[in-house]
């Protein structure tokens, strides 16, 4: 599909934004849009095709992604719209990732609404340990939204307005130590036997075979995989870190029938408009197998990966060798599998049978 051919327009159809394809009546353009955007849909009354306006819409069209702080910030007191929007540029100059500039965004934009025509940036350090408690006791909120809400507006206070750093006597919510939920080697066969869907199966055992997130399966480019290494590069994992993880010998066969069936382009695991697999979507495949294998087991697909960990540590593997392969900063983030796996406990015996 040559985009030199087609224009391409950002408006409201349907009480729906969308974005409208505009090009002369050629059959052979209909044909290589259709090709291209299966999904593509016309619209007798704007004479037009047109495809929703989304993030991954645009990219794959080349259109400039949406500003989606500029459509917030009209709804913020204009004493505080500034402050919004220099969030907005530090958190993008500093290159923080989509996900954790949107998080940030939303609960700074929770506290200037609540704030009203006050200026955030007079706040003094006992209003806004007030304001934590507030959303605490009066909202109810967790432990992990609470301490989102501190990294962004220290980040606010810290990284825009070069304030000293004036949060840290701020009490953080302690995180409860839950132990990582997993599967079992027989459920993991299970799993994998009831999902038929090529793509699908693909997906679950890249997580499951190589340890990964959900947000490194979906990120997986065709240029990642080098079959004659028999690795796979991970690039800009969580903390913006690149590692190499050994690709499973018994992928290789489904990983060709896939590549032979869809033919991806750029990513391994392409939406219907082109671009990365939605996260959701994969998460979605997941629960739906669970269901279909009769797994009962309250897990999502992070499971995988920690099923994973767990399997490797129980068949001997190094835990800095895992730790390497998890991605981890830190030695005690992986060291919480010995906790959930049976191979060094079988080796305790209990005081009971040496009576």
């Amino acid at each position: 599909m040559n985009f030199k051919n087609y224009t391409f327009q950002c408006a409201e159809h349907k009480q729906k934004q969308v974005v409208f394809i505009k090009f002369p009546y050629n059959k052979g353009l209909i044909n290589d849009l259709r090709k291209r955007f299966p999904s593509a849909k016309w619209s007798s009354t704007k004479k037009a095709w047109y495809l929703p306006d989304l993030p991954v819409v645009r990219e794959a069209l080349n259109i400039k992604a949406k500003n989606y702080a500029a459509n917030k910030v009209f709804k913020i007191h204009p004493i505080n719209q500034k402050a919004y929007l220099d969030l907005d540029k530090q958190l993008t100059l500093k290159k923080y990732s989509s996900s954790t500039k949107r998080i940030y965004l939303a609960e700074f934009n929770h506290l200037l609404n609540l704030l009203d025509d006050f200026y955030v940036g007079n706040l003094s350090p006992k209003r806004l340990k007030d304001y934590f408690f507030y959303c605490i006791e009066v909202e109810k909120m967790g432990e992990r939204k609470m301490n989102g809400k501190i990294n962004a507006i220290k980040f606010f206070f810290e990284q825009v307005l070069h304030k000293p750093r004036m949060f840290f006597d701020i009490p953080r919510p302690k995180k409860p130590l839950t132990l990582p939920k997993m599967l079992s080697k027989t459920e993991i066969k299970k799993l994998f036997r009831v999902t038929t869907n090529l793509k699908h199966k693909l997906a679950l055992q890249l997580s499951y075979g190589m340890g990964l997130r959900v947000s490194e399966v979906v990120a997986l480019k065709i240029n990642n995989i080098d079959s004659k290494r028999m690795v796979v590069h991970i690039q800009g994992a969580k903390g913006k870190k690149d590692r190499y993880v050994p690709l499973p010998t018994s992928i290789l066969s489904l990983l060709r029938a896939y590549y032979k069936a869809y033919k991806p382009n750029i990513y391994l695991l392409e939406g219907q408009y082109g671009g990365a697999y939605a996260k959701s979507s994969l998460q979605q495949v997941f629960k739906k197998s669970m269901i279909k294998a009769g797994i009962k087991k309250e897990i999502g697909i992070h499971g995988l990966r920690h099923s994973y960990a767990t399997h490797l540590l129980e068949s001997g593997a190094d835990m800095r060798f895992i730790q390497e392969l998890l991605g981890h900063n830190s030695i005690k983030t992986t060291q919480v599998y010995t906790k959930v796996t049976p191979r060094s406990m079988s080796k305790i015996k209990s005081p009971l049978d040496s009576l």
